[in-house]
């Protein structure tokens, strides 16, 4: 809870400037906090000369930090096969478990999922712990969230990590709450503190203008999502050898809010966007949503998937699963061509890990050259069409 001390504040205004969801106001020359704007940031409390405002916490406990060991990463799977950021949160795992001197431990939730213990262990695991139940046969939030959120109670990790996927998103807030902690949603980078062991996580904030790197002190487990594509997935190992701990399941008290009825891909496109290596975007620049057919033609000559800038999103030119960007997907192609895009910072946040970026703009000033490897300089309805008709000759 934050409270303004009435008798400590002198209506100096500080606060209002350091309030970056307007959230202050000062009536008689005293700050009041609008409660339903606040987000217990803490920026005003750090900016009050007067020490006029304190935010209190209620019903925290204190934390016995020797019981919370290892790290945990959930390995989501669909139909039997695991999402593609696991790989690549293994090899942050791995890699974050070394340097505290702990197991790297894989939880996997779902039925009939024997098979992928061998999986994960190959890919970087000390121990997988297997949940298998018909009840998680088919994502649920509330089944999956009471799983996850028992077994931490039970095996306290100290570090718990998942994808920002669709599912991730989803249910891993929930475990978060259950569990009483903090979360970092988002995370572009993890890093270990040298001094304290504690988990830093990096994440883009205020429409990605700034990286903030987030640490949770005073709770356990620290839970962080993170993006795809920004972690080093580690070469399988067949010959590692693991723990395999099998969990009963008993469901039988949880009622049933929700129910699974279908899956229903997308079929915009037959290439899925995170996984291409090709990825040809498009933005403002196309004018409008018929030209787009030059953005599906260059992508089916590179035998690639079609992207595009949240711009054209939101002229629905183009559906959403196609964005690319901070409020998209987060995507590493071999070689990414940005047509007719300017190049925000929002939009670089999702691409500029790609290997190659090939940038087509006519104005020669466009934020997109910055990070592009190659510039093409003029007017994409010239440029597009020529780079079709080579590659249809080839």
């Amino acid at each position: 809870m934050i409270e303004v001390i009435v008798e400590k504040c002198v209506g100096c205004g500080l606060c209002l400037k350091a309030c970056a969801y307007d959230a202050i106001t000062l009536k008689e020359k005293v700050a009041e906090i609008d409660l339903e704007k606040c987000t217990l940031c803490g920026a005003c409390v750090s900016a009050c000369s007067f020490n006029a405002i304190m935010i209190r916490k209620y019903g925290q406990q204190q934390i016995d930090r020797s019981q919370y060991r290892n790290v945990w990463v959930f390995a989501e799977q669909k139909d039997g096969v695991l999402a593609s950021v696991v790989p690549e949160l293994l090899g942050k795992g791995r890699e974050l478990a070394d340097q505290l001197d702990m197991k790297l431990c894989a939880v996997v939730l779902g039925h009939d999922i024997d098979h992928l213990a061998a999986e994960l262990i190959a890919a970087g695991a000390d121990e997988v712990i297997k949940a298998d139940h018909p009840r998680l046969k088919n994502f649920l939030d509330l089944p999956y969230s009471k799983v996850l959120s028992d077994l931490a109670r039970k095996y306290k990790p100290e570090i718990l990590l998942a994808g920002a996927t669709v599912t991730g998103r989803s249910f891993i807030p929930r475990v978060a709450i259950e569990l009483g902690t903090g979360l970092t949603a988002d995370c572009t980078g993890l890093e270990i503190d040298p001094d304290t062991g504690e988990l830093w996580q990096t994440r883009p904030a205020f429409g990605g203008n700034i990286m903030a790197t987030i640490v949770t002190p005073n709770h356990l487990p620290q839970m962080a999502t993170v993006r795809h594509k920004v972690m080093e997935a580690l070469a399988p190992d067949e010959t590692r050898q693991g723990k395999i701990i099998t969990e009963e399941i008993d469901l039988s008290d949880l009622e049933d809010r929700t129910e699974y009825l279908d899956f229903i891909n997308d079929d915009t496109q037959s290439i899925n966007l995170t996984e291409a290596n090709f990825v040809i975007s498009g933005g403002r620049g196309l004018k409008c949503k018929d030209n787009f057919k030059l953005i599906e033609a260059l992508a089916s000559a590179l035998d690639g998937a079609v992207g595009a800038s949240r711009a054209a999103v939101d002229a629905e030119w183009i559906s959403y699963p196609h964005q690319v960007g901070q409020t998209g997907k987060t995507i590493k192609p071999t070689i990414y061509i940005a047509v007719g895009i300017s190049g925000a910072i929002q939009h670089l946040a999702g691409m500029q890990s790609s290997d190659y970026i090939i940038a087509i703009n006519k104005d020669p000033d466009a934020p997109i050259f910055k990070v592009a490897d190659l510039g093409l300089v003029g007017d994409l309805f010239e440029i597009v069409p020529l780079i079709n008709r080579k590659l249809q000759k080839k």
